[in-house]
């Protein structure tokens, strides 16, 4: 799979492997991956980057907030921002998520995150 439009992604998850994985899987497809280990490295890297464009954070993470907070956060930061919450743990409806925001429940494959980072940047 390739991406539509290349995007700016900001990957947030405690597990490196994972993170590691998503980075690479990203920039083969052509889109910019950033990385943060929690919250409070995300936050820092937004502040510094404007050419954000989707967030793609896990629900549960070690650090002052969760992903749910996160992406409340940014949201009200940037309301332009695309948002993926993802998650083993818990369910989200996507009917009760704000715009331009999606839920990719774990496990997932690499297309599925693609296709819905592709989504979001239409």
């Amino acid at each position: 799979m390739v991406a539509l439009n290349s995007a700016v992604v900001l990957i947030v998850e405690d597990e490196p492997l994972i993170r590691f994985n998503i980075l690479d899987v990203l920039e083969e497809v052509g889109h910019v991956a950033l990385e943060a280990a929690n919250a409070d490295e995300a936050l820092v890297v937004l502040k510094g980057r404007q050419d954000v464009d989707i967030l793609f954070t896990d629900v549960n993470m070690a650090g002052s907030m969760d992903g749910l907070q996160l992406a409340n956060r940014v949201r009200a930061m940037r309301p332009n921002i695309g948002i993926i919450i993802t998650s083993g743990m818990v369910r989200l409806d996507p009917m009760t998520l704000p715009a331009n925001t999606a839920f990719l429940p774990k496990p997932y494959m690499h297309d599925a995150l693609i296709s819905t980072i592709n989504s979001l940047m239409t």
